[in-house]
Order: C-alpha cells, then structure tokens, then sequence
C-alpha cells in the first residue's frame, strides 16, 4: 500500500494548507494558491509540481477561503414551485449538468406557486452570497421588477409567468406549440374542441389559449366559451373539467390540456363514465413528461425540451457571471409528439357548423 507523504516529513495526518505545499514545493504561497485555481500565471510545468504534492499530502481546499479569495461561492440558487414537479425536476437535471461541468453546486428551494414565498427565497439565496439565481415557473415577474434588478446577484427566468420585460430569461413558444396541438385534432376532423387551462397559469396559459383560439379560427371554427373551463394543473382538477365537459348537451369530442397532469386526469374521468380514449373522445397535454407515454392510451403531447431549458437557463447564468452585458430572452419550440390518446373523430358524431366563408 502507498504511504501518504506529508509535507515536512511528517508521519502523521494533520490539516494540510497551502503554505505546507508552498514550503514543500519551494514556491510562494500566491503561487500555489494560483496554480491550484488554474491560473495562467504559473509555468505548466510548476502547475503539476503543485498538484501533485497537494494530492500525495491529501489537500482539501477551503470553499471558504475560495470564496473570500475570489468572492465567488461557486453555488447557484434555484427556486422552483415544487421538488415533486415533474417538469422541475428536468429543468433542473439540465442546470445541474451544466453547473458541474463548471464547478458549480446547485441549491434547490421551494416557492410553492407563492409570490411572497417566491421573494423571501430568493431574497435568502442572495443572503447566502450563491452567485447566481435561477428562477422557475416565476409567479413573480414584472410584479417585483424593481427590486429584483436591485438585487446584488444576477437573475435568469425560466418559464416566467407574470408577463415582463425581464432581460434574462428562457421560455418555451407556448402560442405556437398549442396552435400546432389543436391544429392536429382538427385534421383528425374534430370539430367541438375543449380547453382545460390553468387558473394559475398566467402567462403561459394566456399563451396556450391564444395559440387554441387562433387554430379554431385558421379552421374555420366557432369559439364557442362552454367548451373552454380552468383547472388548477393537478388531475383531478382535469377530472372535474372533464366531468363538466360530459354532461353539455353537445360534449366535446377532443380536449387541449394546460399540462399533461390536467389530462391524465380528463382521461381518467372519460374511462370512468364508459368512454374510449380516443374512441369517443381524444386527448393533447403539454409538457411530455416521463409517465405519460405508459398511461392507457399513452398520451399525445407537446414535449417541452425540459432538460434543453434548464441547460441554456445555466449557459446564460454563466455568461452574466462572466460579465456579458447581453441580454437572454431566449424562445425554445416545442414539439408534437402523437401517442395513442388522439385519433379520427367518429363519422356519427354531431359537429359544430364552421363559419361562414
């Protein structure tokens, strides 16, 4: 077995600094503590030297010491609405990645959908002196604009959901993606077309529904408000819609949802009275999270690039760290993707008339 060698001889452990490496490798403490942090300031050659008496004598850094160096804590703030959100949990998978690839730990907290709640947090991280914070599904936004952009560290939104100019943000073409996703149960001949939206949506379901809206008039389709009821982005709160949606007169025979967790829960509540997805009725989420492709059917959604958006939140949180003056206001697309939850509508069933040409 290799014995450990300490600097000075010594045969025992003891806590090791860098002025015992610099004592050993015959250099000035700065040089160490340069060479240790990448500098291109020290010969390569002095560099190896360094780090290999550090890593024979079993040196550990000081985070601490590091950051009072470099008033850097190397630790990123990441404000989510819940650590059992699915959607969550890969935008954060996408941060975490990028963060350690850079040296970065990621610290998660949890707004639960609360503005205030949402402030205190952020306004602890920035307590904490992490670096940078990264806010998703933000209830925020232009509310607390002010006194976000007074804050001593650097922001990016993700998903914001109070509309705002914020300079540093990612999010996903909510209009285009839900145009797309109604304009496919329109070619499938559907004709009386549900929306479920998210009373705490905000923006995002204020986009959602635009993109709905503007599908039906490309159709050639009347609006018509009976068909459209607003949940809470949980499954039973889908359930309920969907239940109400059943006992019209003329039910609807498909049903846009603000997320996937809405329609799992619209479809639960169509198996429960007697009814086939997508026999009688068809069924298009948002999100594409992981359960839903082994649901019964395996749901139709709109796959946002979760993982995607919290790599480009962290990219632009590092180029701000770097001292970019750009702004971020980055729009990523989202994406069809057909299951078997949608499909033609029956040739039996009543349709709306279309409007005049």
């Amino acid at each position: 077995m290799r014995k450990r060698v300490y600097p000075g001889g010594a045969d025992s452990p003891k806590t090791v600094s860098i002025k015992d490496i610099a004592r050993s490798a015959k250099v000035s403490h700065s040089t160490v503590s340069r060479a240790l942090n990448n500098s291109p300031r020290v010969k390569s050659e002095t560099v190896e030297r360094i780090r290999r008496i550090a890593e024979q004598s079993g040196y550990r850094g000081s985070a601490i010491a590091r950051s009072l160096a470099t008033q850097r804590t190397m630790s990123i703030g990441v404000v989510v609405t819940t650590i059992a959100d699915l959607f969550a949990a890969g935008v954060v998978s996408g941060i975490e990645t990028v963060a350690g690839d850079h040296g970065y730990s990621v610290f998660l907290a949890n707004s639960n959908a609360d503005p205030d709640r949402e402030m205190r947090v952020v306004r602890t991280f920035e307590e904490r002196r992490v670096d940078g914070i990264i806010v998703t599904a933000s209830r925020v936004g232009a509310l607390h604009l002010p006194l976000l952009s007074r804050l001593n560290v650097p922001i990016v939104m993700l998903n914001n959901q109070h509309p705002s100019n914020f300079a540093h943000s990612v999010m996903i073409e909510n209009f285009s993606a839900s145009y797309e996703a109604t304009t496919h149960l329109i070619e499938l001949g559907h004709r009386r077309i549900a929306y479920i939206g998210d009373r705490n949506g905000r923006r995002s379901d204020t986009e959602r529904f635009g993109g709905y809206r503007q599908a039906l008039d490309s159709g050639n389709l009347l609006f018509q408000p009976e068909y459209v009821l607003y949940g809470s982005g949980t499954p039973e709160s889908g359930r309920e819609a969907m239940a109400a949606f059943l006992k019209l007169p003329e039910p609807p025979t498909a049903v846009f949802c603000y997320d996937d967790m809405t329609a799992l829960g619209a479809m639960r509540q169509i198996h429960a009275t007697g009814l086939q997805v997508p026999g009688d009725i068809s069924v298009v989420g948002f999100d594409d999270l992981s359960i839903v492709q082994f649901a019964e059917p395996p749901l139709t959604t709109i796959r946002q690039p979760m993982s995607e958006m919290g790599r480009l939140a962290m990219e632009a949180m590092l180029d701000l760290l770097g001292g970019s003056g750009a702004t971020h206001e980055i729009k990523v697309r989202g994406e069809l993707i057909v299951r078997g939850s949608t499909g033609p509508v029956k040739t039996n069933q009543y349709q709306v008339a279309r409007l005049p040409s």
